[in-house]
């Protein structure tokens, strides 16, 4: 006994001086950032599938205290002096300060009205969803645009791009619990990491209107009248704004005559897509490099070329559904009243590789901006992931094009604050009173910007025409007393003491 006491005490001293040793070299060499207990080295990534896309790495090195829970826990880390930041957002994406929200909440008033005019109904989805949503075919753009990362559940995911997948994820979830035919709409942010001109950023909200269970090309004609009925609203004519169209059966009855392989339909259309941006001679050599021949890509591009319907019919023949599509459509144009609108551009097949049929993009007749708008018919979308096809078409119409192409035109809106009423007290000790007053005239559906402070009079008034408030109440000792309040009319000047209980 006495030995295994001996040994105890010779254990616990030594534990004390080693503490003690450990505790002054924290003491003298706190400076070196050395921990005796630390977790081992965690890294964060953050990637795209681009080599020109970001990269976030965040690693932390992570000094550990176990507790008796046996949890562990990470001191704070200490700077000497505060880091200055970047005040700008990050590259491509924007802060909306009041004025510029004033201006989104406009647009975005019109696209909901339009939409609930045509009889839609809004839907959203989750701005963050799994990245085998958009990695669909090889080659599409829109694959080496993608914000994506690896979560903590070793899950891969990715910001949204464009809301078609994320809707087509969600009616294969509803299944037959809908019925059909769905119209939907949708406004949301989307994220693309992709080389910024004028109108494009990596950051943009996007309004979808889709048709879910109609195969006929009345839905892309509905679908084109509520963005012209958007554009007659905001001002636009069709001298400021055309809609170029075509079909993706023209291409394909193109590629069948020349016996081009169908698995290589998605991947011309990605090339034809890039018409207008890169030179023709690198148009050629992508379309070589697709297995079509020489003879094959110029009949194509010739194709390519018309503008109106009569040539397409002598190069491809009054039978193929093409053209049928396409003269239903421009026929449905005339009864909607917006023919002038429409133009037929055999070059348009839209990047994205579920397309089928109809296509069209909303463009400016200057030709200073890129596409406004664009969308068509995607029949074969749902069958990608593992749904039931059902017939479909819609369209994305980004948030700053249409902005840019407003302030062309001059047709951007005067957005003043506008607020009914401005109260103030005349004195610290009714500031209570004033706040009741406020309450009065926010319960009865106004709106009140309430002066918080003990201010001078001339600031009140220089605050009420920042403000644009209609009415300048103003609480004074004599008239509380009585029940009552100032009341003047900011517009006219009149003045009226108007009782508490008859205030409106």
């Amino acid at each position: 006994m006495p030995a295994i006491l001996n040994s105890s005490l010779f254990l616990l001293h030594h534990h004390s001086l080693f503490s003690t040793a450990v505790l002054s070299f924290r003491r003298h060499h706190h400076h070196l950032n050395i921990s005796l207990f630390s977790a081992p080295r965690t890294t964060l990534r953050a990637y795209s599938t681009s080599s020109s896309s970001f990269s976030i790495e965040s690693s932390t090195n992570q000094n550990v205290r176990t507790g008796r829970s046996g949890s562990a826990t990470s001191p704070p880390v200490e700077h000497d002096t505060a880091q200055k930041i970047d005040v700008n957002p990050p590259k491509g994406t924007r802060d909306f300060p009041p004025e510029d929200m004033r201006l989104r909440n406009w647009l975005f008033h019109h696209f909901r009205e339009v939409s609930q005019q045509f009889g839609f109904e809004e839907v959203d989805f989750p701005v963050l969803e799994s990245e085998a949503l958009y990695i669909r075919k090889a080659g599409e753009e829109i694959r080496d645009q993608l914000y994506c990362f690896e979560d903590r559940g070793n899950r891969r995911v990715a910001l949204r791009p464009e809301l078609t997948p994320s809707l087509a994820r969600l009616v294969i979830q509803k299944g037959k619990s809908v019925s059909l035919p769905l119209k939907w709409f949708a406004i949301g942010q989307c994220w693309r990491y992709e080389r910024m001109t004028r109108g494009r950023r990596r950051e943009h909200y996007q309004w979808n209107m889709d048709i879910i269970g109609v195969p006929d090309v009345t839905g892309e004609a509905e679908l084109i009248s509520s963005m012209i009925t958007f554009f007659k609203r905001i001002g636009l004519t069709a001298s400021d704004v055309g809609f170029k169209v075509s079909s993706r059966k023209v291409l394909q009855e193109v590629l069948r005559c020349y016996s081009v392989p169908e698995n290589m339909f998605g991947r011309v259309c990605i090339i034809i897509d890039k018409i207008g941006k890169i030179p023709m001679d690198d148009i050629r050599k992508d379309l070589l490099s697709a297995d079509m021949s020489e003879v094959a890509i110029e009949d194509l591009l010739q194709v390519l070329s018309l503008k109106s319907l009569a040539k397409l019919e002598e190069k491809l023949g009054a039978s193929g559904e093409a053209l049928s599509d396409l003269k239903q459509l421009f026929s449905l144009a005339e009864k909607y009243g917006y023919k002038e609108w429409l133009q037929f551009d055999a070059s348009i097949v839209r990047g994205l590789a579920y397309y089928t049929g109809i296509v069209f993009e909303g463009f400016d007749r200057e030709g200073k901006l890129r596409a406004i708008c664009g969308g068509g018919r995607y029949d074969r979308l749902l069958s990608t992931f593992g749904g039931d096809d059902l017939p479909a078409c819609g369209f994305g119409f980004g948030d700053a094009v249409i902005v840019e192409l407003l302030k062309e035109r001059g047709l951007l809106p005067e957005l003043n604050l506008q607020i009914e009423n401005i109260v103030c007290s005349l004195d610290q000790e009714l500031q209570g009173a004033a706040s009741a007053v406020a309450t009065i005239l926010r319960e009865k559906g106004q709106s009140v910007d309430l002066v918080l402070e003990n201010k001078p009079l001339k600031w009140v008034f220089k605050r009420a025409a920042r403000i644009n408030a209609r009415r300048l109440i103003l609480v004074g000792k004599a008239e509380w007393q009585k029940g009552m309040v100032n009341v003047k009319t900011l517009s006219t000047g009149e003045q009226l003491e108007i009782k508490l209980d008859e205030l409106e």
